[in-house]
């Protein structure tokens, strides 16, 4: 459990950090920045693992954090870090791992395509990034760590001028080479991941909706 927090505190830590910095300098352009947090699920892709190791189709939690910048009102970029816990499936043998990634992505506004109620948003997100995997129990050892490209889609609902509700449904594919698996393979993973999340975005500068939803 420390070193989950540890993960978190510093994540948290380096997006605070980022998102001060743009704050500092557009705090009076409207719909530029956003803090998004999400909770939600994963489901790891079975070729993955091991032989003989099997994760669960669904997992709790996965954790999202990230700060996202709006350079006009139908392209942007966003910088986020997730955490996610994966463990194996009932019957098989025991494992658990912490799977987290950091990626730079960016944001494209789809409302223009869409015929939308004025309050709801769809947004469309990818870009490439770095997962790291922790292996615990008897195998925290084997750590790896390995290149990624994502990709995801949001639909928010604004709540107020400031804040919206969001689902985002994301797709983590890993560049990982193959395990070797009796020196380093058990209790890894190095497979893609498909996320689904729900969370808030809250606008950090100006009116949430007078320009991304024109």
């Amino acid at each position: 459990m420390t070193s989950d927090f540890k993960i978190y505190k510093k994540a948290f830590c380096a997006i605070v950090f980022i998102m001060s910095g743009f704050v500092s300098f557009s705090q009076g352009d409207t719909s530029t920045i956003k803090a998004q947090f999400g909770l939600g699920l994963n489901s790891p892709s079975k070729n993955g693992f091991v032989a003989s190791f099997e994760g669960k189709t669904l997992n709790l939690p996965t954790v999202n954090l990230g700060i996202q910048y709006m350079f006009k009102p139908i392209l942007g970029a966003k910088l986020d870090y997730s955490f996610s816990r994966i463990s194996n499936q009932k019957n098989t043998l025991e494992f658990k791992l912490n799977y987290s990634r950091i990626n730079l992505q960016a944001v494209y506004n789809a409302n223009r395509i869409f015929n939308l109620p004025q309050r709801v948003g769809v947004f469309v997100h990818a870009g490439p990034g770095f997962s790291m995997v922790k292996p615990l129990g008897n195998y925290t050892q084997n750590k790896t760590s390995f290149l990624n490209a994502m990709a995801g889609v949001e639909v928010h609902y604004g709540i107020s001028d400031k804040l919206s509700v969001y689902a985002d449904v994301s797709y983590i594919y890993g560049f990982a080479k193959d395990f070797a698996p009796i020196s380093d393979g058990f209790g890894a993973f190095n497979g893609n991941l498909l996320t689904l999340t729900i969370g808030a975005s809250i606008s950090l500068s100006g009116c949430y909706f007078c320009e991304q939803y024109d």
